[in-house]
């Protein structure tokens, strides 16, 4: 994924805060709070396996009917070692782009890492700009937005019945699913028992954290508004993992970050550069920025988290931007640890 494209508008806002001009939307630049969906009875539906095909490799193309959103959603599956045997599994969410630029499935090497091992490996695509989050009400142009549901409600069942599932699930997300794993693991106690969040951003209400959020929300064309409502309102704050991370304890935490600073994987020869000076320049300069950003939000979840007294994992690594080689090194290591939450 070239975090340039997409990122833009969130390094705008960055460099805006980061020279002291603390980005805060005054009412009047947002709309009124919208009228909330009425979803009553659609989200106890069960979710409906609509086709499965053959993929790429071992893989799997799933469309899945979500009774919340009311629309079909694709996904990919990579079955367990042994399809004869319960096996746990493990959900990845993509990035700021939902998967259409840049995916685990097309920039790692999941299918290979995973082919020996006992979890059933699931990626959804599509959600480009929504934090997967169930949003207060339809927007104009993003439509109906219930992702909680649909990944902490009407998925995990489904795909436990289709694959044999233990019932134990872990959930990993990059950039701004990031900040989402959090969010679904607060929303739904119990139902991920570990998370790994890679180069993420878990403060959501504070001014900085709301002007980027609105920022990667507004980049994709939608309205803040429509997702958890004007500043001020209590659904930011109530979305905020970095506010509640009292009600992560007991569950399984890995979090990893660069600082930003040119590493190993950033160079003409590095993971989806392909000897392009442009890639290489879009990978150094936004995300180089976008990795310092999650370097800071890193060291205050650490600092919160231990204050709270809740253990966690993290990787802070001395180097490294925001793109999907150091992401694959990330899973890699963050395996052992989500493993050993899934099958305790």
């Amino acid at each position: 994924m070239r975090v340039g494209r997409v990122a833009a508008p969130v390094l705008v806002v960055v460099l805006a805060l980061s020279f002291g001009a603390a980005a805060r939307a005054e009412p009047s630049d947002w709309a009124a709070a919208p009228a909330p969906i009425d979803t009553t009875g659609s989200a106890m539906d069960p979710a409906r396996l609509v086709s499965i095909a053959p993929g790429q490799g071992r893989a799997l193309e799933l469309v899945v009917h979500s009774p919340a959103m009311d629309r079909d959603l694709d996904l990919t599956v990579l079955p367990a070692r042994d399809r004869a045997w319960p096996a746990p599994v493990l959900y990845l969410l993509n990035g700021v782009d939902g998967g259409a630029g840049g995916s685990w499935t097309g920039n790692t090497d999941i299918d290979r890492f995973f082919a020996d091992r006992q979890v059933t490996v699931v990626v959804p695509r599509g959600g480009a700009g929504t934090y997967f989050t169930d949003w207060r009400a339809d927007d104009p142009v993003l439509g109906r937005q219930r992702w909680t549901t649909f990944l902490t409600r009407e998925l995990p069942p489904l795909i436990d019945t289709a694959f044999l599932g233990t019932g134990a699930n872990a959930i990993a997300g990059v950039s701004m699913a990031g900040t989402s794993v959090f969010q679904l693991a607060l929303a739904a106690p119990g139902r991920y028992r570990a998370i790994g969040s890679f180069s993420g951003c878990a403060r959501t209400s504070d001014p900085q954290g709301r002007a980027v959020v609105s920022a990667i929300v507004a980049a994709h064309r939608g309205d803040p508004a429509n997702m958890w409502g004007p500043p001020g309102d209590a659904a930011w704050a109530d979305n905020d993992p970095y506010l509640h991370a009292d009600r992560l304890r007991g569950t399984t935490v890995y979090v990893s970050t660069g600082t930003g600073l040119p590493g190993p994987l950033d160079t003409l020869d590095g993971p989806g550069i392909g000897a392009s000076a442009a890639k290489l320049t879009d990978q150094l300069a936004i995300g180089g920025v976008l990795e310092a950003i999650t370097s800071r939000c890193t060291e205050q979840l650490r600092d919160r988290l231990r204050d709270l007294g809740i253990p966690a994992t993290f990787e802070h690594r001395a180097t490294g931007t925001h793109s999907w080689g150091y992401w694959q090194r990330d899973l890699h290591t963050a395996w052992p640890v989500l493993a050993a939450a899934l099958n305790g």
